[in-house]
């Protein structure tokens, strides 16, 4: 049975880096128009469901995704001007339960993320390999975590969470 937890599996990092970064880019870069799409015939129960007992709504995976992949953002920026900053965490938990998370229309976080992802993605092609090579810090776990294999989690988080409003338009 296909855990609805991680419908696309567990991120793992497969390393070739060189070899993958202009395709993580490309889905980085294509998940807005990828969310609008599946998101534009969504009732408004179905923006109240979840895609499995206990788990976030579709509204708040998408306010989600506009607040993981902003905080991503900065901290790429982070690690490219700073030697191996200490990100600022956050709990994504209770940032879901926020009431823009929980009540606010879609639309503003799409229209965030179209943005966003737009910035980023042209920050992202501007980086030299050697930039990729730079990482940060993570407060809680204190790993240093490289920017090379954020990208590829990031490419990841979109298609994860694209795969949890699919089992919710499914239904």
């Amino acid at each position: 049975m296909k855990d609805n937890r991680y419908p696309i599996g567990d991120f793992v990092y497969i390393g070739e880096f060189s070899k993958n970064k202009d395709n993580w880019i490309a889905e980085i870069e294509r998940l807005p128009k990828d969310l609008e799409e599946i998101v534009k015939t969504l009732s408004d129960e179905q923006l109240e469901t979840s895609y499995r007992d206990g788990a976030w709504t579709v509204r708040q995976i998408v306010h989600h995704i506009a607040d993981s992949h902003m905080n991503s953002y900065i901290r790429f920026r982070w690690a490219v001007t700073e030697n191996q900053p200490t990100i600022k965490a956050y709990d994504e938990n209770d940032w879901a339960k926020l009431p823009d998370a929980k009540n606010a229309a879609i639309e503003l976080s799409l229209d965030l993320i179209k943005a966003l992802h737009a910035r980023w993605v042209w920050f992202l092609r501007e980086l030299t390999l050697n930039d990729y090579k730079n990482s940060f810090v993570h407060p809680e776990s204190c790993d240093v975590i490289g920017l090379e294999q954020t990208l590829a989690y990031y490419a990841w988080h979109g298609k994860h969470h694209l795969a949890h409003i699919k089992i919710v338009k499914e239904v």
